[in-house]
C-alpha cells in the first residue's frame, strides 16, 4: 500500500515541525510527506525547506480546502491512502503500522482516537454514543464517552464505527474516488462531517483504539465570533443533510455555540449573541444555515 500522509498548516510553524517530525519518526513511515500550507507568513517555508519536506502553497482556503488539496494530490499520484492530520497535533509512532493493518479492501476509512497531549486517558473530542442509525443520540446520559477506557468497553474489539476526521485519519483512495472529495465551502467546521457522512455509504468509517493521536486540549479555547458563525450555520446546514430530528439538533447546535462561548469566554460574550451588539451573527448563521447558505459568507 503506499500512503501519501499530508498536513494542513496555516501560521503554525513550532507546532507543524513537531508533527512533521512525529510523522517521520513512523514505524511504518509514508511512502511520502506533503504539507499543504494555506500561505503562512511565520517562517513555516523556511522551516520545511532545512527539512527538506515537499510543500504545496496555496491562498488560506481553511482547513476544508487543504483537505481537498491534499486528497487531490493523493489521487495525482497513484497513492492508495492519504494520512490526514491537523497542524497541532502529532501522531504516536506505531499509528500508521495500525491504521495500515486495518484499511482492507471496502473499508472506506480508519482514523485514529485523538487523545489530549496532557492527559492520555482522555479524548479531546469525545465520541458520541450512537443510535440504531449509527448517528450520535440526541437525548440520554451520557451522551459523549470522554475517555479510552469507556470507548474500549464500547468497542472490545478495538473498533468503534465513528470517527473525528482529519486527526489522523487514513482514508482510501478508492473511497475518495467514488465519492469525491471534501467540500471546501465548509471552510471552518463541518467539512469533517460531511466527509464522514460521504465515506460511510460507501464502506466502513472506524476509529482504531490502538492508534493514537495527541492533541492540545482545545476546550479552553476562546471562540471568535467567526467560529461561533460558522459552528452554527454549517452543523444547522449538516442536520438538514444527514440527521433526523432537525429541529432538535439545531437548537441544540446554538445552545453548544453558546454554552461553549460562556466557558470559553465570558457569560456575558454569550449572552452578547442572544441580546446584544453580535446578536446579528447569531440570527445570521441561523437564518443562512436553514436556507442551506454554505461558503465562506462571514460578513457580521
Amino acid at each position: 500500500m503506499r500512503i501519501l500522509a499530508s498536513v494542513v498548516t496555516y501560521n503554525r510553524k513550532d507546532l507543524l515541525e513537531r508533527c512533521v517530525d512525529h510523522i517521520l519518526a513512523q514505524s511504518r513511515p509514508p511512502d511520502r510527506l506533503l504539507v499543504i500550507n494555506n500561505s503562512s507568513s511565520d517562517g513555516t517555508i523556511e522551516m520545511l525547506e532545512a527539512k527538506g519536506v515537499d510543500y504545496v502553497t496555496q491562498a488560506n482556503l481553511g482547513s476544508a480546502g487543504g483537505w481537498a488539496r491534499a486528497i487531490d494530490e493523493a489521487i495525482a499520484g497513484g497513492f492508495d491512502a492519504v494520512w490526514l492530520m491537523d497542524d497541532d497535533g502529532y501522531p504516536d509512532p506505531a499509528a500508521l503500522a495500525v491504521l495500515e493493518g486495518s484499511l482492507v479492501d471496502g473499508v472506506a476509512c480508519v482514523s485514529s482516537v485523538v487523545l489530549r497531549e496532557g492527559e492520555h486517558s482522555h479524548f479531546v473530542f469525545p465520541f458520541p454514543k450512537l443510535n440504531p442509525a449509527g448517528n450520535p443520540v440526541l437525548v440520554g446520559a451520557p451522551r459523549k464517552i470522554p475517555t479510552l477506557e469507556g470507548l474500549r468497553a464500547a468497542a472490545p474489539d478495538g473498533l468503534y464505527p465513528f470517527a473525528h476526521l482529519f486527526n489522523g485519519a487514513l482514508v482510501s483512495v478508492a473511497a475518495a474516488r467514488v465519492i469525491g472529495n471534501v467540500c471546501p465551502d465548509y471552510f471552518m467546521f463541518g467539512d469533517e462531517v460531511d466527509y464522514f457522512m460521504r465515506l460511510r455509504r460507501v464502506g466502513p468509517v472506524v476509529s482504531h483504539l490502538d492508534a493514537r493521536h495527541y492533541h492540545p486540549d482545545v476546550t479552553k479555547r476562546p471562540l471568535s465570533p467567526e467560529k461561533v458563525y460558522y459552528f452554527i450555520k454549517n452543523t444547522i446546514i449538516l442536520n438538514h443533510l444527514y440527521f433526523d430530528r432537525r429541529k432538535l439538533r439545531n437548537v441544540m447546535a446554538v445552545a453548544v455555540a453558546l454554552v461553549r462561548t460562556a466557558r470559553r469566554n465570558s457569560p456575558g460574550m454569550a449572552l452578547s449573541y442572544v441580546a446584544g451588539p453580535r446578536s446579528p451573527t447569531l440570527w445570521k448563521a441561523i437564518t443562512r444555515g436553514l436556507k442551506g447558505r454554505i461558503g465562506k459568507d462571514f460578513d457580521a
